[in-house]
C-alpha cells in the first residue's frame, strides 16, 4: 500500500515537472513573438512619424495656396482613418493567438478532466 502511494506520488510529481517544462517552452515562444511584435512596433512608428511628418508638410505646402486652411483637417481626417486601421491590424496580430499558451492549457485542462 505504501510502495502504490509512493509511485502514485513519483507519478503526479512527473507529471507536474512536464507541465512546468511544456508551459517554459511556449513561455519562451510567447517571448520572442513579444519581442519582435514591439520591435515592429517601435520601428513602424519611427519611420512612420517620419514619413508622416514630411508628407504633411509637403501636402500643406501644395495645397494651401489652392484651398488654403481646409487642407489641415483633410490630412487630420486621414490621419486618423490610418490611425484606426493600424489599430486594428495590431488587435488581430494580438488575437491571432501567437501570444497564448494553446498546449499549456490544453495539457491543463486534460489533467484537470481525469482527476475530476
Amino acid at each position: 500500500m505504501i510502495a502504490s502511494l509512493g509511485l502514485v506520488t513519483r507519478n503526479a510529481i512527473a507529471l507536474l515537472l512536464n507541465r512546468l517544462e511544456l508551459a517554459a517552452l511556449e513561455l519562451a515562444e510567447v517571448r520572442n513573438h513579444l519581442l519582435q511584435l514591439v520591435l515592429v512596433f517601435a520601428l513602424a512608428v519611427l519611420l512612420g512619424g517620419f514619413a508622416l511628418i514630411y508628407a504633411s508638410i509637403t501636402v500643406v505646402y501644395l495645397a494651401w495656396a489652392a484651398i488654403g486652411w481646409v487642407i489641415l483637417p483633410i490630412i487630420t481626417g486621414v490621419f486618423l482613418v490610418v490611425a484606426i486601421g493600424l489599430i486594428l491590424y495590431a488587435r488581430a496580430l494580438i488575437r491571432s493567438g501567437k501570444l497564448a499558451l494553446p498546449s499549456t492549457m490544453a495539457e491543463l485542462k486534460s489533467d484537470r478532466d481525469m482527476l475530476l
